[in-house]
């Protein structure tokens, strides 16, 4: 076991339980909410980290089922972010966006052979960028849909001066559309400073050198910066068509 390691024993059981309890308990006796959400959130993650763990575990040798793997993450993130914005039939559009996303930078990772193509190294590291870009596409499409719903007679005054109604939308939408990439870009600048982000940790705990964990970890956050800018900029153009809205009927396609 290398030096960094953290041993896998009851006492680290004991204190994620609770850790978990200290949570809802805080969370319920402070009134910001109820304690189940908390507790039910706990195991469940639990439950599912456990299953995933030995279900890599078991395909990483297999690039077929590697592909699989990462192909549900995917769709997952797609069902996750679409429906924190909408509950209409118009969320399946957020696969566009994620997918605009992680695709080119997962290719660039696969052409430029920068990091070794095994499961092990390609789930972790393509799961991040998902994650990145399911984060930014969920708050850029509900902030962008918020505005829009907030600023409707501004999108209207614009439709009297004859602008089209995606042009109407992006005069509205497009300024409060980079708030999604704040998160990110607070990650990026505070990175060794304020927090030492998962990457970094998880590498110096399984016995990497700092100057490699900290390489790998550059890579995730430029990554993630150039994954979440582009969904944002995708959300933008689809919410401003009209493709990804609140409405309960069908998003009608148009093209300007």
């Amino acid at each position: 076991m290398s030096s960094g390691s953290i041993p896998i024993t009851p006492a680290l059981g004991v204190v994620v339980a609770v850790l978990l309890v200290a949570a809802a308990a805080v969370v319920g006796l402070g009134g910001i909410g109820h304690y189940r959400p908390i507790l039910v959130a706990g195991v469940r993650g639990a439950v599912q980290l456990l299953a995933v763990a030995l279900v890599i575990a078991y395909i990483v040798g297999f690039g077929a089922l590697v592909g699989l793997f990462i192909f549900v993450m995917f769709a997952v993130a797609t069902r996750t972010a679409g429906r924190r914005i909408t509950l209409d039939r118009t969320w399946w559009w957020t696969a566009l966006p994620i997918a605009a996303g992680v695709a080119p930078v997962v290719a660039l990772l696969l052409v430029s052979a920068a990091v070794p193509t095994t499961g092990l190294v390609l789930i972790p590291l393509v799961g991040q960028l998902i994650g990145g870009a399911l984060t930014a596409t969920a708050l850029a499409g509900r902030r962008l849909l918020d505005e829009l719903s907030q600023r409707k007679g501004e999108v209207e005054a614009a439709l009297a001066l004859g602008m089209t109604e995606r042009d109407a939308r992006m005069e509205v939408a497009r300024p409060v559309a980079g708030s999604a990439l704040v998160p990110a870009l607070d990650q990026t600048r505070t990175v060794g400073t304020v927090t030492l982000p998962g990457a970094f940790v998880g590498m110096m705990l399984g016995g990497a050198g700092p100057v490699e964990a900290g390489l790998v970890q550059l890579f995730v956050l430029v990554g993630l910066l150039a994954v979440e800018s582009v969904a944002i900029v995708v959300v933008l153009e689809i919410v401003a068509r009209g493709l990804l809205t609140r409405s309960t009927e069908p998003a009608r396609r148009r093209r300007r």
